[in-house]
């Protein structure tokens, strides 16, 4: 579907669920794959799979939380592979807690790395992008966004914030030719979800009648880092299975 030789993609969170994933099918797409996680060993592991199947990557230590190291690493990856093309940026902390049960320290904490992380990489990938008059950025959002998120709202709040940086950026970044798009999963079986007692009810809930894969959220992201969606920018994209089914 997609041909991205030459092109390099730096993968936040691409230790393991979506965002390995994500990483695997952009090296089987032809770019090379930097990937990024606080999780070393599981950045290390996506690595030796993507070398396995002929790909090309590197693994990456990284907190997105530290804006100057998340920098710093951008730089590594032009440095090494002479240009950056694509930002996943995929990291991110689930919290479950009522409005009148949230702890100050835990929203800070979950908009730390599902925000503020998802800022620093997609400034310092704009930064890397912009004498090269193109590139895509990639955010990461949830389906709670299109809901009440009863129970998650350091989640849904942190996850809106992100459609709102998009956009934003979609606007302020269209004229260097760098596009900025989110996607908005529903419900996905990740090691971050694996703990979730909804699975069932969000099974039942959807009309194909399962929750996700990652490899169904992986397939949007090859679909905005390539030229298949050039005219597309400051958009949500949802593959939810349906659950939500906005205008």
């Amino acid at each position: 579907m997609a041909e991205l030789t030459g092109r390099t993609a730096f993968v936040t969170g691409a230790a393991s669920g979506i965002g390995r994933a994500s990483a695997l099918l952009l090296a089987g797409s032809g770019a090379a794959v930097v990937c990024a996680d606080r999780d070393e060993m599981g950045a290390r592991q996506t690595v030796k799979l993507i070398a396995e199947a002929g790909g090309t990557a590197t693994a990456r230590p990284l907190d997105v939380t530290d804006s100057a190291d998340t920098a710093e690493a951008v730089h590594e990856t032009v440095s090494s592979y002479g240009r950056l093309d694509i930002l996943a940026a995929i990291a991110g902390v689930m919290h479950s807690s009522t409005v009148l049960n949230t702890d100050e320290a835990d929203l800070d904490r979950v908009l730390a790395v599902n925000f503020k992380g998802v800022l620093h990489s997609a400034r310092a990938a704009a930064r890397a992008m912009k004498p090269n008059g193109s590139g895509s950025i990639i955010t990461m959002a949830s389906g709670a966004i299109d809901t009440g998120g009863s129970g998650l709202l350091c989640y849904s709040v942190s996850k809106a914030a992100v459609v709102q940086l998009t956009k934003t950026l979609a606007t302020e970044l269209g004229p260097y030719g760098i596009r900025a798009n989110a996607i908005a999963p529903g419900f996905v079986r990740t090691p971050m979800t694996a703990g979730s007692d909804r699975k069932q009810a969000m099974a039942r809930a959807t009309p194909l009648g399962r929750v996700g894969d990652p490899g169904d959220v992986a397939g949007t992201v090859l679909f905005l880092a390539s030229d298949h969606s050039a005219f597309m920018t400051g958009q949500i994209l949802r593959p939810n299975g349906g659950v939500a089914m906005p205008w």
